[in-house]
């Protein structure tokens, strides 16, 4: 494949065919600048109750390699907490389960419960994915989902279920297997503990604020009907302001190239829509405002495409992105109805632990910024 080249000033033009050829990039590496909305100068980064955010010293250097001093970086998400922003745009609305319109036809995994197969969570809203218990270890016509899988997969018990074996061809099928329950699984990685397959992100995401300041104040929680134990607590509330909040997201072209050789593991379409998905989803952050948490309401201001050495840049209007045509594609296999109902039995889901006290409730209220962080894997 020849590829194309530009003049010194433009950008190099990749098809996504381009993108998923042997001799193309290594990676697709997207920079995107952010502000808080409304002209504001705060913004409230992810946080852990007595630990805060993350503030740490960035070493710099000037074009002489000599250091300059250090940059303060505030990481306002990590990369599990960006997963699940991501994973939030496949909804149109992510409380109630309804699909973007984009991306009807996509197979993923709902486990459900009695009354009539009640929708409880599904795996792009889930942390763990395909890989939780929620679905595991729930029903697929009558059988337990977890022993299906196992099945699925070809892998070796070597210990009832303790210890797996899982030989190299055993991941072709293993691919397959996870694309046709869950694609979003393998764009933003997946772990099955006891069945020893890890699989790395393909889309991995940071969301940082370079020259970051604590910006420091508090808040009261009123108790007027006197029915808590916390009184009216002061506490404290941290937020940030930056001369600059980077979003990086990091594409691994080698490694979705990986899942599929010749006529083993994923076909060209099934890699395509992959990687469509993946950049459908970052596209949608960056194209409107995106609310990260109550206090960090942010939109793009720029954005940039480059090859894995940062400097190359591309053009994403070349690559002629349809994800609805991506997921009608037969090649893709998604035939009927691509979802799959795992069933979970409500008694068993929901009953409570007989003689067990409800937890206190916590006396930092939700304001206080500290407990925002989407829990991942």
């Amino acid at each position: 494949m020849n590829n194309p080249k530009p003049t010194k000033s433009e950008p190099f033009n990749f098809t996504i065919s381009q993108l998923l050829a042997v001799n193309g990039p290594a990676c697709l590496i997207i920079k995107a600048q952010f502000e808080p909305l409304g002209d504001q100068d705060r913004f409230q980064p992810a946080g852990f109750p007595e630990m805060g955010h993350v503030i740490y010293d960035a070493p710099r250097a000037n074009e002489n390699g000599n250091p300059l001093p250090a940059d303060k970086v505030c990481i306002v998400d990590s990369a599990a907490s960006m997963a699940n922003h991501l994973e939030t745009l496949c909804f149109s609305n992510p409380t109630t389960g309804i699909l973007h319109p984009d991306l009807a036809g996509l197979a993923y995994v709902r486990c459900v419960t009695d009354p009539n197969n009640r929708l409880v969570i599904t795996t792009l809203s889930e942390g763990h994915r395909l890989a939780s218990d929620l679905f595991l270890d729930g029903q697929l016509n009558g059988q337990n989902f977890r022993q299906a899988l196992r099945a699925d997969f070809g892998i070796v018990e070597i210990k009832k279920d303790k210890t797996y074996f899982v030989t190299p061809d055993n991941w072709w099928t293993i691919y397959r297997t996870i694309f046709r329950y869950d694609p979003n699984s393998l764009v933003h990685g997946i772990l099955f503990a006891k069945e020893q397959i890890k699989i790395s992100r393909l889309l991995t995401a940071h969301l940082e604020a370079f020259g970051a300041a604590r910006v420091g104040s508090a808040g009261v929680k009123f108790d007027r009907l006197d029915k808590t134990k916390s009184g009216q607590p002061i506490f404290s509330k941290d937020e940030e302001t930056a001369r600059c909040i980077e979003a990086t997201f990091m594409v691994d072209l080698g490694l979705l190239r990986s899942y599929g050789h010749s006529t083993n593991g994923l076909n060209d379409a099934q890699k395509r829509l992959l990687l469509e998905l993946a950049l459908w989803k970052v596209q949608r952050m960056l194209n409107a405002p995106f609310r990260f948490r109550s206090g960090c309401h942010l939109r793009c201001v720029n954005s940039s495409y480059f090859n894995e050495d940062g400097k190359t840049e591309i053009n994403p209007t070349a690559f002629g992105l349809n994800i609805v045509a991506a997921i009608r594609d037969p090649n893709c296999g998604f035939t009927g109805n691509p979802i799959t109902d795992v069933y979970y039995p409500a008694n068993e889901l929901f009953n409570p632990e007989s003689g067990t006290p409800a937890p206190a409730a916590a006396e930092t209220p939700d304001e206080a910024g500290n407990n925002d962080e989407p829990l991942e894997t």
